[in-house]
């Protein structure tokens, strides 16, 4: 019960995420443009500055629109979505991020709908004309609905939303949220929180004062840098080990799938995020932090990127502030610990090492020992889907180091990462963490073989799944 739960809230988290995701680098060029060019940026323009209340108002929601449509129905979805989306665009006097991520697929899902009653009954040679009519009729009925209907609704949503967020900075209590936004990063919910949560309501505070507080909530990356560099110092075997290099992409790259399951190891580490979070937070409130758009993925040049004038230093101190706080907490936790180093358990983090190892030159490499396959019926295996919650961080790296490995072994197969819930119907086998084992299970075609990988950047991990996956082919 409490893994179906937990698919389901992964499901929702990702489908949300999926809208965001894909259009985060329109996010980052609005925030650039916005940094540079605003009357308190870098290079006040003020014909420069026109681009940006234009490409808030009317692009980002429209392609969070598209984008949901397309999720739900293809192109034709994305029209739908779009269309749907413009109505509460045009009918609301403040940003429709929230309109446009539900009118997207709200629109996709009814001509979804339409085109199944339809289907069968149109005669040929007519399909083209009842297309295009069933979907202008439903895209009118659509766009005049959240003009007139559902656009007072989403306003109302979004300035309670934007009320209570501005209650918790007066109050000083916005911190504290990090209580529970920790815990969901540790469930790979992260994308789901910050790009779902934070980032809608944050591009709506970042349009009145050039900057927001919010975007750094959830992306703040040196509360978990603090974690993994307390691992590297105080840890023991497997985690010790591994730790260091996590830290590199922590730090450098920004993505957090690799810090997370530090924290499984031995809960009780959570508390130094938790606290290097909070910590953070009450630093950017004090003196005024925050970025001007989206800091994705959440590494230290991401966030001096998005930091607006005069703020670089401010937003850097809060990101050293958390890993600091993070370390010390992590390492009081880990010095006490008197566990031996046998028993320590192994982590989801990455071994240096063995990432280097795995892109190298084919060599005298260590035996493995694949997965049994003995009982897997034999198929055609031409595409491999390595899938992650939102399909671009985790995944992506170990994309890669799975088809370095394949084609040492002489399998040149396509490797695509994806998100956990758009996994392509033409996949052959899927690849996942084991924390999505329950997501991959209800997203992934029927039939298609799923492989669980406990280390998602681990090489050895890799090197037999590749064993197995030859152990399955014909």
């Amino acid at each position: 019960m409490a893994n179906e739960i937990k698919a389901k809230v992964q499901k929702m988290g990702g489908f949300l995420s999926g809208m965001v995701m894909p259009n985060i680098g329109a996010l980052i060029a609005w925030g650039i443009v916005t940094a540079l060019f605003l009357e308190t940026g870098y290079f006040p323009n003020e014909k420069l500055a026109e681009l940006i209340t234009p490409t808030l108002t009317y692009l980002i929601p429209i392609l969070f629109g598209y984008t949901g449509g397309y999720n739900v129905y293809g192109r034709r979805g994305a029209v739908a979505g779009t269309v749907a989306t413009i109505g509460v665009v045009v009918g609301a006097d403040v940003t429709m991020m929230i309109g446009g991520m539900i009118m997207g697929p709200l629109g996709a899902w009814i001509i979804k709908q339409v085109d199944k009653v339809l289907d069968g009954h149109v005669k040929p040679g007519m399909e083209m004309l009842v297309d295009n009519f069933s979907m202008g009729i439903v895209g009118a009925i659509m766009m005049i609905a959240g003009y007139a209907i559902v656009t007072p609704i989403f306003a109302g949503i979004t300035n309670i939303l934007t009320v209570g967020v501005n209650f918790m900075i007066s109050h000083n209590i916005l911190p504290f949220t990090e209580v529970f936004v920790v815990p969901g990063q540790v469930l790979f919910l992260n994308n789901a929180i910050n790009h779902g949560i934070f980032t809608p309501l944050a591009i709506e505070q970042a349009s009145e004062t050039g900057k927001s507080i919010l975007y750094l909530v959830e992306a703040n990356g040196g509360m978990w840098a603090g974690l993994v560099l307390a691992f590297a110092v105080f840890g023991k075997g497997m985690a010790k080990k591994s730790a260091p290099g996590a830290a590199i992409i922590q730090i450098i790259g920004g993505i957090g799938e690799v810090s997370f399951p530090y924290a499984l190891i031995k809960p009780v580490t959570i508390l130094g995020p938790i606290l290097g979070g909070i910590a953070a937070l009450f630093w950017f409130q004090i003196m005024d932090g925050g970025a001007v758009a989206a800091v994705s993925p959440g590494s230290l040049i991401a966030l001096i990127i998005m930091s607006p004038k005069g703020k670089v230093l401010v937003n850097v101190g809060g990101y050293a502030i958390a890993t600091v706080v993070s370390f010390v907490v992590v390492a009081f936790f880990l010095k006490r610990d008197k566990t031996p180093d046998e028993e320590e358990q192994e982590v989801q983090g990455i071994d240096m090492s063995q990432f280097v190892e795995s892109h190298s030159a084919p060599g005298e490499e260590k035996e493995q020992t694949a997965p049994s396959a003995a009982n897997v019926e034999k198929r055609k295996i031409k595409k491999i889907a390595f899938a992650c919650d939102a399909g671009m961080g985790s995944s992506a790296m170990g994309a890669s180091m799975l088809k370095t490995q394949l084609n040492k072994a002489g399998l040149y197969l396509d490797v695509s990462h994806v998100s956990i819930h758009q996994i392509p119907e033409d996949i052959d086998v899927v690849v996942t963490n084991t924390n999505l084992l329950e997501a991959a299970k209800k997203e992934a075609p029927a039939g298609i073989p799923i492989i669980e990988i406990k280390e998602f950047l681990n090489a050895d991990e890799h090197k037999a799944i590749v064993q197995q996956i030859k152990d399955m082919m014909e």
